[in-house]
């Protein structure tokens, strides 16, 4: 997968999560390593944009998602980049606790496991729509500020 301002916001999260979720200090001190890595990729790679270094059409890298839309409802993905990455941090938040289960999947009550199952599926799928929502953002902010510089508009 190519490297966009969606993928870099995903992967800042799940550091997040890690460190939430982490005691060992050397996975901590590792974690923190990973993270200003990250926070640095993410502003070189908004300067690349906003500069024009990165073509438009590599601002996005959208995930295709193929799965059958009847009984598989994922919410809509509205807002700014913040507010999106904010829902995406809010999904990982829960996907983190789903998939939790999942490593212990023989404690899970067997009338339960089903609903697990789903829940991974659908939260992965609205994951994937704010991943996709946060570049659409970047490019469409990227292309109206092209737009304006080529039209000499301030």
């Amino acid at each position: 997968m190519a490297e966009t301002l969606g993928s870099l916001c995903d992967k800042l999260t799940i550091i997040k999560l890690k460190q939430w979720h982490s005691e060992d200090e050397s996975r901590l001190q590792s974690l923190a390593v990973q993270e200003k890595q990250l926070q640095e990729e993410i502003n070189e790679f908004i300067s690349s944009a906003v500069s024009g270094e990165i073509p438009s059409e590599r601002l996005t890298f959208a995930s295709n998602k193929v799965y059958k839309k009847e009984g598989n409802y994922v919410p809509d993905v509205l807002g700014s980049i913040g507010e999106i990455f904010s829902q995406l941090a809010h999904v990982n938040c829960n996907l983190w606790h789903e998939q939790e289960k999942v490593y212990e999947f023989e404690k899970v009550e067997a009338s339960e496991k089903d609903k697990v199952v789903k829940q991974l599926a659908i939260l992965n799928l609205e994951r994937n729509k704010c991943i996709d929502g946060i570049d659409k953002n970047l490019q469409s902010l990227v292309e109206k500020l092209s737009y304006h510089q080529q039209s000499g508009i301030t």
